[in-house]
């Protein structure tokens, strides 16, 4: 038997090696990479795979969802910045404004869809369908305030945010809930003891750090880089509603501790006084929302819901703030024609304006707001005496609320506007209030000229 050359053998071992090498690389390329959605083709115009990565998961994903008939809408800030400026191309062309993947291919971690819930129950078949196609996902729930009030403070859990993941993106899908003042609202996203904080980029996303409040957005269907999506109809109104849409749920848990130390007035004329105020708070509301003038409960009002989540009884009136940049000439008339009359005009759009309309047994104040470096003032005036008085309050911003069925701006900082108003004991019901002396922040602020008494001090 002949003798087998070393050199043979170790370059067919060689050749078998490199073979093997070669098949292992072909079946990572056509299948793994395919399964787990790594290194995908390229995608319309000169991308980078990494670009190219983004399209193909979002497309994986609206084919996912579409298979299960489910009406998501695009909701990412990033992209619909983007869409927003290509608007009208957009709208005109069928098959999108551009031949490059300019929107989907952008640089970002997640793309970001909203799912109004009512219009899906069936998830746990999405679920499967999604880990066949390679996805990883994770489900955020917690409490449904919808369910909370005065009488039972709710327990159940229902969906607020998924995440799927697939290679290097993510999809972030908001769950918008309807509430019963009209509007859209989704919850916070927070992340039980037991769930993986790696799994994404958390702090990175753009919805879930608090709660937030929308109106329901009219949606359009349009091709963006050969994806068919659906979008908000005004892409720029959305994004401005996104940048203030922080939401506030009343505190339910410490109204019901108030309650046990200071029973509600159940009396008739608190009924009925509660039931003239909420009508009377719908028709301001929707009479400055058609203005377009944007308010906040003030003063008793606000007490009122921050609180105890309700209209305090015998507080006789109800009160709004609005900032003085945000007069309108035409809030007197509007008011009365809706069946408001003007009660009283103190002070002037420069200076401690205040407008008070007559509902039925019940007042309208409107309060305007001055800014200042440091603090911001709203100011009183005396009509017997000319007297004027300023009250001061720490600089806040606005959020959403839902009060009395109604979405409503309160401060943001709503503890400190109320100390501001009520001092370290607002907690405390104060039947006998004077204006002029009893609230914290009250300041003497002169007396206004004779001369321009006519004007400042109009009582009808």
């Amino acid at each position: 038997m002949q003798k087998i050359n070393k050199n043979v053998v170790l370059a067919l071992l060689s050749l078998a090696s490199l073979v093997f090498l070669l098949f292992q690389l072909y079946y990572y390329r056509f299948y793994l990479a395919q399964k787990n959605g790594a290194g995908f083709s390229k995608v319309r115009g000169s991308q980078s795979g990494q670009d190219s990565t983004r399209w193909h998961v979002v497309k994986k994903f609206l084919g996912l969802i579409s298979s299960h008939n489910i009406p998501v809408f695009l909701i990412d800030p990033l992209i619909l910045g983007l869409v927003d400026k290509d608007i009208e191309e957009i709208r005109s062309s069928p098959d999108g404004p551009s031949p490059e993947c300019k929107y989907f291919c952008a640089p970002r971690d997640f793309t970001t869809f909203a799912l109004l819930d009512k219009t899906w129950k069936h998830e746990v078949g999405l679920f499967r369908a999604a880990e066949k196609m390679g996805f990883q996902w994770l489900k955020i729930i917690n409490k449904d305030p919808r369910l909370d009030g005065m009488d039972d403070l709710s327990g159940i859990e229902i969906p607020l945010h998924y995440i799927f993941k697939l290679a290097s993106h993510a999809i972030h899908l908001v769950v918008f809930y309807e509430r019963s003042g009209n509007y859209l609202w989704h919850g916070p996203l927070r992340l039980k003891q037991h769930m993986d904080r790696k799994f994404v980029p958390f702090r990175k996303l753009h919805f879930g750090r608090y709660p937030g409040a929308y109106e329901k957005p009219e949606l359009l269907l349009v091709s963006v880089d050969d994806l068919k999506v659906q979008i908000p109809k005004n892409p720029s109104s959305f994004l401005e509603e996104m940048s203030q849409s922080r939401f506030l749920e009343c505190r339910y848990r410490e109204a019901r501790a108030f309650f046990q130390l200071y029973p509600d007035d159940a009396s008739l004329d608190a009924v009925e006084f509660r039931k003239k105020a909420k009508s009377l708070l719908h028709l301001a509301v929707l009479t400055l929302n058609n203005l377009g003038v944007k308010f906040w409960l003030s003063s008793g009002t606000c007490l009122g819901w921050y609180r105890q989540c309700n209209v305090i009884p015998y507080s006789k009136d109800v009160d709004l703030g609005v900032f003085i940049r945000d007069y309108k000439a035409d809030i007197i008339p509007a008011f009365q024609k809706a069946g408001l009359p003007l009660k009283h005009k103190f002070g002037k759009v420069e200076d401690s304006l205040e407008l008070s309309f007559q509902g039925d047994d019940v007042k309208l104040d409107i309060f305007f707001f001055y800014e200042e470096d440091d603090h911001i003032w709203n100011g009183g005036t005396q009509a017997k005496s000319g007297k004027k008085f300023k009250y001061l309050f720490p600089k806040f911003t606005l959020c959403w609320t839902e009060f009395v069925e109604l979405k409503v701006h309160v401060p943001c900082e709503t503890l400190q506007y109320v100390e501001a108003n009520y001092g370290p004991d607002w907690k405390v019901p104060v039947k006998t209030w004077d204006w002029k002396s009893s609230p914290s922040n009250v300041q003497y602020n002169g007396v206004w000229p004779v001369e321009e008494w006519d004007d400042v001090i109009q009582i009808y």
